[in-house]
């Protein structure tokens, strides 16, 4: 167990209610704070029933014990409300060797009830994780049924033993992680709605900085929400004006006659501080800051009057927020029009990407249920309005344009379960080859932001567009049709053959298949249509198909089970210069809720996709049959989504991640700003995690060479071995000239070293031994720590081709039992390794080891940087690793999944 380090800063987070507390470890400052919880805001009995009985010093030595000189065998944290001390939880070590600690927990009278405890114990075990612990105990009484009530909704497995009316719990803490990660979710998810109310369902708004210049951004503002029929009271704050858009204003927002919920900021950026710690000393719950430009030091003070105060915090630059539930009708955004009333959801970083969004939308008769512009998002985040949108009752779509990700494996975690019940569209931006890193090894240079942000979509079910007008046209589809199956098996029906091929191609392009007519349908389909028709897909009806034979082969189609989408391209010809008088409306009549999905193309037509209204739907209708087929593939992808089981975390028996930690501690207290590990060091690191690294020999003159190529040519080997050389922070070998092969004798060995020495000096520390492995597929398997998104897995073709090929597949850890063969499945040569004729299968499940093994050792070792097996060699008998390099940097651990606030911008970094 490692000594227990006191974590350097502080955490906000939010309780069940929205109160938004600071968790830190409490210190020897601190010692007036504990004294005054247990000696002033906790009664005599909640005393007797933390103390186990009375006692008139029991808070003073309390105070002693917490905040005493810093101990090592013991952690304590506070939960912190505007600077009061309103709970907190502490543990000290009862046993190093098994890894057990004595539990204490305290909460206010009046903060009880509301979380704080469990919010505490969540942290603790954290820590205590960290620390190396395996159980807390803790004695309580039987009937202090909070704290029991505590322990049950912790989501761990609790252990409870009765003895003379006290009651002996212990919590594993290794135990049921998936679990502890749902409850902890739910909590999460239950307090993240309950602060987002005062922001999206308030009864009162204050706009600060409403001028009385109707083009003004806070003029505006103030005009759209009196316009828009807000339901609740809505104050204009100008202390230059006695009214404002007809309604009196206020000199600030403590002279106004209510305490608003939310306040809109509309003022210069050197008065936003101050004008927020005003909202926030008089209750205001929430800001939406539409100004830009702030610094940083006003960034710092803008973000902590909102932590201190409780307050949620919308932008700075802002476009505003709307929400259209009719017990609302809140539009406090600057755009041109106002949102229309729906059910999709929509969170923009750009203000202008925001205001086009909204009116493609309106376009499409597609309403929004709520509309928040994220600004520089230093607090609400995509994370938060997923959450709310699962929870509020009205959205069933949600659109999200996000330029950055704060938490991404949160975020995922949270996508991953709302995309079940809902589709969530996203645009993904930044697939330039710009963004490709420079990076030392094979598997970092893999790991672009394009690879990492796909991984994150494709995980977490997300329906990622190349555009805003992709995200938009998939949008129509899926708002308005019904999911199609699987198989992407698509009709296309035309008028006209030319655009039948056009939409064909289209098809083929996006993935989808146009798959033969069954020869019963086809002639059916024939019978039906006039002289000249075509019955192969793609459909040409001719143009001389009335409406009656026309719906009918749409009818036919659609019950045959043949396909599962339907395309409809018309065209004016000479019979018909106008087909909605005709051919569109047969397609109406026939209605738009059909069994399966239909779109429309129409050549020509003015915007790139509307909506035809039926009497029971609408019909999305396209320009161009290459965004129809695009809309399709992406509704197909969701629909295998949805049919795909929910991954269960993989097992990797035979870990020892002790030792794994004690190999890469002791190289960064060597090495305090990391680097590469040493042969011995990453075929030891690769052994915990039963990496399958082939047999290596590290020598450091030519006679340790010889000796050590003689002993593996005695080992049974087929004779020839491998010289590697090696020095530190060495990068490729083969391109460097550094790897010699199929090396049969002593002096074979030995000249090969001495070929070493005189190429590569003094640099060279000595030479990597090892036998020649038989032949087989060769693959890159590596991972490495993005700073943004966590560890990525990576999978693909390896050897010395493997950047030219750039065959990849990539997962963000931690993989799932899904994940493993979706990754070997995702390779463009992947049936080099599932077998052909003349060809057996590799051993498919060694595969899936050493990537279930990837995904542990990142998990378990934020500090790997990298780490690179390459090559990995394939053979039906087994896989083998013929080369591997690790990077370790010093790097704290985090866990993405504990539940804390964003750290605002302008503060320093808590974790990376």
């Amino acid at each position: 167990m490692s000594t227990v380090q006191r974590p350097p800063t502080a955490s906000a987070a939010l309780l069940t209610d929205g109160t938004t507390v600071t968790i830190r470890p409490i210190d020897p400052a601190d010692r007036a704070a504990v004294l005054a919880l247990h000696a002033d805001r906790m009664s005599e009995e909640s005393r007797r029933l933390r103390f186990l009985g009375s006692s008139a010093r029991a808070a003073d030595l309390t105070a002693d014990r917490l905040c005493g000189p810093l101990r090592t065998d013991g952690f304590a944290l506070g939960a912190w409300a505007a600077d009061v001390l309103v709970g907190e939880a502490d543990y000290e070590v009862l046993d190093e060797a098994a890894g057990t600690a004595e539990l204490a927990l305290a909460v206010a009278d009046a903060w009880q009830h509301r979380g704080v405890g469990t919010l505490l114990l969540e942290h603790l075990v954290h820590a205590a994780r960290e620390h190396g612990l395996a159980a807390f105990e803790a004695d309580t009484l039987a009937g202090n049924r909070a704290v029991h009530r505590v322990f049950t909704d912790l989501g761990l497995p609790v252990h409870r033993r009765y003895e003379q009316g006290e009651v002996k719990v212990r919590v594993p803490l290794a135990e049921a992680d998936e679990g502890y990660r749902r409850a902890v979710d739910e909590r999460g998810r239950a307090a993240d709605v309950a602060s987002l109310g005062a922001l999206l369902r308030p009864a009162s708004v204050a706009v600060v900085g409403a001028s009385r210049r109707p083009a003004s951004v806070g003029g505006s503002v103030l005009r759209k929400i009196r316009d828009g029929g807000f339901t609740g009271e809505v104050w204009a704050v100008n202390p230059h004006a006695d009214q404002v858009a007809g309604r009196t204003a206020y000199p600030s927002v403590a002279a106004l006659p209510d305490v608003p919920d939310l306040a809109v900021l509309a003022v210069p950026a050197a008065a936003v501080p101050a004008v927020a710690e005003e909202c926030g000393q008089v209750g205001v719950r929430a800001l939406v800051v539409l100004t830009s430009g702030l610094d940083a030091g006003q960034a710092r003070r803008l973000s902590g009057s909102c932590r201190r105060h409780s307050m949620r915090l919308v932008g700075p630059n802002s476009l505003g927020i709307a929400a259209t539930d009719p017990r609302v009708r809140l539009d406090a955004e600057f755009g041109g029009a106002f949102p229309l009333p729906g059910t999709a959801g929509v969170a923009v970083q750009s203000g202008g990407v925001g205001i086009a969004l909204l009116q493609r939308l309106a376009w499409l008769g597609i309403g929004v249920s709520s509309f928040v512009s994220l600004g520089d998002k230093y607090d609400v985040s995509g994370n938060d309005l997923l959450q709310w949108w699962e929870s509020d009752g009205h959205t069933d779509l949600a659109l999200l344009h996000l330029e950055s990700f704060g938490n991404p494996r949160a975020f995922a975690r949270t996508a991953r379960r709302v995309t079940r019940s809902m589709p969530v569209l996203t645009v993904d931006a930044g697939r330039s080859a710009a963004g490709r890193r420079g990076a030392a090894s094979h598997t970092a240079a893999a790991a672009t932001p394009t690879v990492t942000r796909e991984a994150l979509f494709r995980q977490a079910g997300i329906t990622a567009a190349r555009s805003v007008a992709e995200l938009v046209e998939t949008a129509a589809l899926l708002h308005a049709q019904p999911l199609p199956a699987t198989r992407g098996a698509v009709a296309v029906v035309s008028n006209a053959g030319g655009v039948g091929i056009l939409a064909a191609d289209a098809c083929a392009d996006a993935g989808l298949v146009l798959p033969d007519l069954p020869a019963d349908l086809a002639a059916r389909l024939l019978d039906l249509l006039p002289a000249g028709a075509s019955a192969a897909n793609p459909v040409d009806t001719t143009a001389a198909v009335g409406p009656d034979r026309f719906r009918a082969c749409l009818d036919a189609l659609e019950h045959s089970d043949a396909v599962d989408a339907l395309m409809v391209c018309l065209v004016p010809t000479a019979l018909s210069d106008e087909p909605e008088s005709g051919l569109l409306r047969a397609l109406l009549d026939g209605g738009a809720r059909r069994r399966i999905p239909v779109t429309v193309v129409r050549l020509g037509q003015q915007v790139p996709v509307t909506r035809l209204r039926a009497a029971d739907g609408v019909l999305p209708q396209y320009a161009d049959p290459r965004s129809a087929a695009a809309a399709l593939a992406h509704a197909r992808e969701r629909s295998r989504w949805l049919g795909r089981p929910i991954g269960a975390d993989v097992d990797v028996p035979g870990c020892d991640p002790g030792a794994a930690r004690r190999i890469v501690d002791a190289h960064l207290a060597e090495h305090p700003a990391g680097g590469w590990l040493d042969p011995l060091a990453t075929a030891t690191l690769l052994a915990c995690y039963g990496l399958p690294l082939t047999t290596t020999v590290w020598a450091r003159d030519p006679h340790s060479a010889v000796v050590a190529a003689r002993a593996l040519r005695h080992d049974g080997h087929d004779g020839r071995t491998v010289l590697k050389a090696y020095w530190p922070d060495q990068v490729h070998k083969s391109a460097a000239g550094a790897v010699r092969t199929g090396l049969r004798t002593d002096r074979d060995v030995r000249d090969t070293y001495r070929e070493f020495t005189a190429a590569f000096g003094d640099r060279m520390a000595g030479v990597v031994v090892q036998p020649m492995a038989a032949p087989g597929v060769e693959l890159l398997a590596g991972l490495v720590q993005d700073q943004v998104f966590g560890p990525l897995v990576v999978l693909g073709l390896g050897g010395t081709a493997t950047d030219v090929l750039d065959d990849r597949a990539a997962r963000l850890a931690p993989l799932t039992d899904l994940d493993l063969p979706e990754m070997v499945a995702g390779l463009r040569a992947a049936a080099l390794l599932s077998g052909r004729p003349g060809s057996p299968p590799v051993d498919l499940p060694a595969i899936h080891r050493i990537l279930a093994g990837l995904s542990r050792m990142a998990d378990d070792l934020p500090q790997i940087a990298e780490a690179d097996l390459n090559p990995v060699i394939a053979r039906p008998d087994g896989v083998l690793c013929v080369d591997a390099r690790i990077r370790v940097e010093p790097r704290p651990p985090f866990d993405p999944y504990l539940r804390r606030l964003r750290r605002p911008q302008g503060l320093p970094e808590e974790e990376p």
